[in-house]
């Protein structure tokens, strides 16, 4: 093959057609498919003459979205590689994306020869993450690994606490499923709000959500 086929999914039409018209201005690559949402594109995949070897993929977008798109996408034609290109920059979007299998992720914002470095390196060496998303992921693998102490640390008492924190039912109300005083529940909620560092019912919640306490 003379040229690299990619595919645009994105229901920005003036940044599709603006990355459609930035791509073909190379002889490299070639635009086999321009599609505004993942159900669309999908539809035309069955139908398309010619399979696209990279996939620019926006993620939010109506019918299908890029996470959802590339998940599908990952299981049916693992061989083609996605490239996230959007303007999401919030970790558990990342990580959902890469999770789907996303081989790259790129910024919206980013500059023109990092676009062509990613698309090569992910046909070259399967995968392309700069130094913004390997950060952010860096944050993340912290985050998860000092959380992992905190909850081995936590005593199955206050683990099922935290449980019953998660429902609507009072202090008092714990206390009594518990068959506790409420004084020492008290001692519980204090203790684990140390232990998470939380400073409310709220933020304990929030926490075991994350984390599959509840």
């Amino acid at each position: 093959m003379e040229y690299i086929p990619i595919a645009i999914v994105d229901d920005h039409t003036l940044m599709s057609k603006a990355l459609e018209n930035m791509i073909m201005e190379d002889a490299k690559y070639k635009v086999v498919m321009n599609n505004a949402n993942g159900e669309d594109f999908i539809q035309a995949l069955s139908n398309a003459n010619e399979l696209p070897q990279v996939v620019l993929m926006d993620i939010n977008m109506p019918y299908k979205n890029g996470i959802e798109t590339t998940q599908w996408l990952s299981e049916r034609f693992p061989e083609i590689k996605v490239i996230a290109l959007t303007m999401e920059d919030d970790e558990q979007v990342i990580i959902k994306m890469l999770k789907a299998g996303a081989k790259g992720y790129l910024l919206k914002d980013m500059q023109p020869y990092l676009f062509f470095q990613a698309i090569e390196n992910v046909i070259n060496k399967g995968s392309f993450y700069t130094d913004f998303v390997t950060q952010k992921l860096l944050k993340i693998k912290i985050e998860d690994m000092k959380s992992s102490s905190i909850i081995s640390e936590l005593k199955e008492r206050e683990k099922e606490f935290i449980k019953w924190a998660c429902s609507e039912l009072t202090y008092k109300e714990i206390a009594d499923k518990m068959c506790l005083s409420p004084k020492t529940v008290d001692g519980y909620r204090d203790a684990v709000f140390i232990k998470l560092e939380v400073k409310s019912r709220v933020g304990l919640v929030l926490f075991a959500l994350k984390y599959g306490l509840e």
